[in-house]
């Protein structure tokens, strides 16, 4: 069969890559057609129609001044997809964009699944009847969004989620903390990972605060997690003044020999709870973003972490005075008996929640046996 891919950013181009290894393994014959990044070009074999780092645009200011390029990829995404005619388009999150194929796969009679799906459960939830009308079935990757997507008649299922498959594959093989070190020209203070976000308007809106913070714990080494599709000199830039260390393709590495973490909101948060590392979220966007997205999110939390475990495990901080808001939240980690002890207590609550590994396996498993 044919299958017609999309994933616009980093966590969905891993995603995809092993849904498209997954496929492989079930179908040998398989062939596809995909926008994505460079894991999912090695796990299909051919190069994606455009890269995500074309279409990764953040914040309503910058897709409004992306506007024009945003309708030349979908026009061209329109064309390609009616040339490969796939058996089904798989979406990958990235809501604004993968909507609007939808409509039109669904309105050219071409079945459409959704894996990973929009987070209309907190905001946006006009896109709810749209998600309805326009898709064969939705692949769902956190438990509590099951009975969400039932409740609004949607066929929706839950086989895992894949980042359990993704960290438990990298904990057999962690590099040994002298090695990591070494690699990197890193001392032998103990660290703390900086994750900042992939997009360019993450990093550069969020890193400072961090960086900021950073300055009172000099008995620890902070380091960056360079995200893979960000532009180098938005780092160069940003830690030009800088004693702060960066690594880059080694964001697990780095996590799995840090004392603690300062995750941006977004997938990260998760994956660093399922490699055990303690930390403090934040979040931080411009400013008329922020006041126009005030208007539309209804939901309690912004973490994945603490959304799926349902309360607060860790700290979420917001767009204002964050950086001495995270330099007392890292004190409380780093000094405060039984503070990383009660964050690793809940992420261990959060593993049994996401349940088995091979997740991906099981997703291609289902879409295969839905499409014959």
């Amino acid at each position: 069969m044919k299958y017609f891919l999309i994933a616009g950013e980093a966590s969905g181009d891993l995603h995809a890559s092993n849904l498209i290894s997954a496929i492989r393994e079930e179908e040998r014959d398989a062939s596809f057609m995909f926008l994505g990044g460079d894991l999912m070009g090695r796990a299909a074999g051919t190069a994606p129609l455009r890269h995500y780092r074309e279409m990764n645009f953040m914040g309503f200011t910058q897709v409004l001044l992306n506007l024009e390029r945003l309708r030349s990829i979908l026009k061209n995404t329109r064309r390609q997809l009616l040339k490969f005619d796939p058996d089904v388009v798989i979406l990958v999150d990235y809501a604004g964009f993968n909507m609007r194929v939808a409509k039109f796969a669904t309105r050219k009679k071409i079945k459409v699944f959704y894996y990973i799906s929009p987070k209309v459960w907190a905001w946006r939830k006009r896109r709810i009847r749209s998600l309805r009308k326009y898709t064969s079935r939705i692949f769902v990757i956190f438990p509590f969004e099951v009975d969400f997507f039932r409740s609004k008649g949607m066929e929706v299922e839950y086989h895992g989620n894949p980042l359990v498959d993704v960290t438990e594959n990298f904990s057999r093989m962690v590099p040994s903390r002298e090695s990591f070190l070494k690699e990197h020209g890193l001392d032998e203070r103990p660290v703390i990972a900086l994750l900042a976000g992939s997009r360019r308007q993450e990093i550069e809106s969020c890193l400072p605060e961090m960086l900021s913070a950073a300055g009172a714990f000099p008995e620890y080494q902070f380091v960056v997690a360079g995200a893979p599709a960000a532009d180098h000199s938005v780092y160069k830039t940003l830690l030009e003044k800088s004693e702060t260390g960066i690594v880059y393709d080694a964001t697990y590495a780095l996590l799995s020999h840090a004392r603690a973490a300062v995750v941006t909101s977004g997938t990260a948060t998760l994956e660093t709870a399922l490699l055990n590392v303690p930390q403090v979220v934040i979040y931080k966007t411009g400013n008329l973003t922020y006041r126009i997205g005030k208007l539309f999110i209804t939901f309690r939390f912004f973490s994945l972490v603490n959304l799926i475990y349902g309360k607060e495990l860790v700290k979420e901080l917001l767009q204002v005075n964050l950086a001495e808001r995270i330099e007392k939240e890292l004190d409380r980690i780093l000094n405060e008996p039984g503070r990383s002890l009660d964050i690793e207590a809940g992420y261990h609550e959060i593993r049994k929640m996401l349940g088995d590994s091979g997740t991906s396996q099981r997703v291609a498993r289902r879409m295969i046996e839905l499409m014959q």
